[in-house]
């Protein structure tokens, strides 16, 4: 299924914006900045009992109880805990009406890219039946390639919904 440049130039048009980048195993991935509610140090995570295993458990933040998944785990990368590695916490719709808080784990954080629309590549065919529906797309930026993620996708709808459940 190939898209024609008009869907293309739209999407990109969509998707152009300010981007948070993270690194994760020495890889960049933008979030959108609009997403981001706030970076936070790692501090001690509260497991939570029968959830996949790149859910590492639930914080308490000012007050509030926020799931927290390792994006490593997620992506079958390497997960090791270094000085740099952070909690970013963004917000995720659940529905069109509802959203929840929640903490990512990454290496560390890089930048706040200002991505043109010009600059979004769509995300390749790899040939293969691979779910790629939580990448908006690819940014060529600083010499390097960054892979742009959906935040609301890149948890699955029912995992988002379990943790919520946990949380409250």
């Amino acid at each position: 299924m190939s898209s024609s440049p008009i869907a293309t130039a739209t999407t990109s048009t969509n998707l152009a914006g300010k981007y948070l980048t993270v690194v994760l195993d020495n890889e960049s991935y933008g979030l959108a900045v609009l997403k981001v509610r706030e970076i936070i140090r790692m501090q001690k995570i509260t497991p939570v009992p029968q959830v996949p295993d790149f859910v590492k458990g639930v914080i308490n933040l000012r007050g509030r109880v926020i799931p927290v998944i390792d994006l490593r785990v997620k992506f079958g990368l390497k997960a090791e805990f270094a000085e740099r590695t952070c909690i970013v916490v963004v917000q995720v719709d659940l529905a069109q009406t509802k959203s929840i808080q929640m903490g990512l784990i990454v290496d560390s954080v890089d930048e706040v890219l200002n991505v043109a629309a010009d600059m979004i590549e769509p995300t390749p065919d790899f040939g293969t039946v691979i779910d790629t529906t939580y990448l908006l797309g690819m940014v060529k930026a600083k010499g390097q390639v960054k892979t742009l993620l959906d935040v609301n996708r890149v948890v699955a709808p029912e995992t988002v919904q379990s943790l919520s459940q946990a949380a409250a």
